[in-house]
């Protein structure tokens, strides 16, 4: 009977263990989706263009191992590079902070209990989910120098036209304005936090005889600062990736003055090719992004503000 007892509990042993086991499988075949297309879509591609960054290729022939000399020469050889480098540093620089503040400037006015609210929230939000093939050429027809709707405005004004896309000097200005066309999606989050900003705090402020003013920067800024912190993280990653509009429009020009970096990777890799040149500044600009974003990360400590937590403000 001990016997049998003992067999019967082992057997059951075994069961929990490959019942475990299944459930591990599970949770593998459930993940395996994802698993397989990080492997073949994000690094099997990573590996290979970090392996085809050391190599000079042109697609024709086999890949000739360079070493570091791609790098080498871009950092210290390629004047071009780097003007594009200082273009798209600069549109970032300028048009991420004004994406946030114009984004939250109108997520501010749709928090308002007005007439036809979600009509004023959708042709807010429209802008950011058309294609940005039909946005290009949209401001074509708005900062074209001869018929451009911009320059006719200008004209019935008595000033005269101005060459947006065609002077070297007001390019890349004309491009940091047309940025402004996609704070629809920085809207609704900060519309979402905003409704998320405890009334209770407000009427605090209101008793201590707060204004508006005051109140925006004490108490709503403060507690939307995650909201801005993500917005921030994205901006950087999206402007630093510009490509399509500028592409479009000027295709770099004119002399060069709105070449952006990742059309100077395209030229590189899919008019010159030089994929093993391209594949080197693509990973210039994974790090230059990584870089940046772990700065931002690091500086969060000191004016995000997380509630009920006492890290973030400095506090």
């Amino acid at each position: 009977m001990a016997v049998v007892t003992a067999m019967k509990t082992k057997r059951e042993k075994r069961f929990r263990l490959t019942y475990r086991q299944a459930e591990s499988l599970t949770g593998f075949v459930m993940a395996a989706p994802w698993i397989l297309g990080f492997l073949f879509f994000v690094a099997g591609p990573m590996i290979a263009s970090l392996y085809l960054a050391m190599t000079r290729w042109d697609i024709f022939t086999a890949p000739k191992f360079l070493g570091l000399e791609n790098f080498e020469v871009l950092l210290t050889d390629d004047n071009l590079f780097w003007k594009s480098f200082r273009v798209t540093t600069l549109y970032a620089v300028f048009s991420v902070p004004l994406q946030i503040a114009v984004g939250l400037g109108l997520a501010q006015l749709l928090n308002q209990k007005i007439r036809l609210l979600g009509m004023f929230r959708s042709i807010y939000y429209l802008p950011s989910v058309l294609s940005g093939v039909s946005i290009a050429i949209m401001f074509r027809w708005i900062f074209g120098t001869q018929y451009g709707l911009l320059n006719t405005v200008l004209g019935m004004l008595g000033i005269e036209k101005v060459s947006w896309l065609g002077n070297p000097n007001i390019v890349l200005i004309s491009f940091i304005l047309m940025s402004i066309w996609g704070s629809g999606a920085n809207m609704l989050i900060y519309l979402g936090a905003l409704q998320g900003v405890p009334t209770e705090l407000y009427e605090a402020a209101e008793v201590d005889g707060a204004g508006s003013f005051r109140k925006f920067f004490k108490i709503t800024v403060p507690m939307i600062t995650p909201v801005i912190f993500f917005t921030l993280i994205n901006g950087i990653i999206v402007s630093l990736q510009e490509f399509q509009t500028p592409f479009i429009l000027t295709d770099g020009g004119p002399a060069d003055s709105s070449l952006f970096i990742v059309l100077y990777l395209y030229r590189n890799a899919f008019q010159w090719f030089k994929m093993g040149y391209a594949s080197a500044i693509a990973w210039i600009i994974f790090v230059y992004v990584l870089v940046l974003s772990i700065l931002v990360i690091r500086s969060s400590q000191a004016w995000v503000y997380y509630e009920g937590s006492l890290r973030g403000r400095g506090g």
